[in-house]
């Protein structure tokens, strides 16, 4: 009877790279290990492989927050428009996904735009660009 191969499957956390000063998809490598300040694992960054220590009790409390069910009815919503400016906290109805988020941050792109971090009730986590001139 032939050996059947243990297959690994990877896990990926997005945490904050010190290395690339934004947050990343990091790989959880080895198994983790329990000390007096939590579970700590190392994570490899998938850009610049480098490795840090990173604590899966933080990590995963952090999770549960950002990824909290949201109860938001459109009635209460901005619809979405790409010249319009938004503020972190802003209620936002997208007509195209048929979805409402909440901005959770703002950051300008690599060319210069300045765009807005969405967390949407059907579509988890978008990136749209916003106070663009047409």
């Amino acid at each position: 009877m032939a050996k059947r191969k243990k297959v690994r499957r990877a896990k990926y956390v997005t945490i904050y790279s010190p290395f690339v000063m934004k947050e990343t998809k990091h790989e959880l490598v080895g198994e983790p290990v329990e000390t007096t300040n939590g579970r700590m694992q190392w994570a490899r960054c998938t850009r610049t492989r480098q490795m840090q220590l990173v604590n899966l009790d933080v990590i995963e409390s952090d999770i549960d927050k950002s990824r909290g069910v949201l109860n938001i009815s459109i009635e209460d919503a901005k619809k979405y428009e790409i010249t319009q400016d938004y503020e972190i906290g802003d209620i936002i109805y997208h007509p195209i996904w048929d979805d409402v988020g909440i901005v959770r941050a703002k950051e300008t792109t690599s060319h210069g735009l300045n765009s807005i971090i969405v967390q949407f009730q059907k579509n988890d986590e978008k990136r749209l660009i916003e106070n663009m001139k047409i």
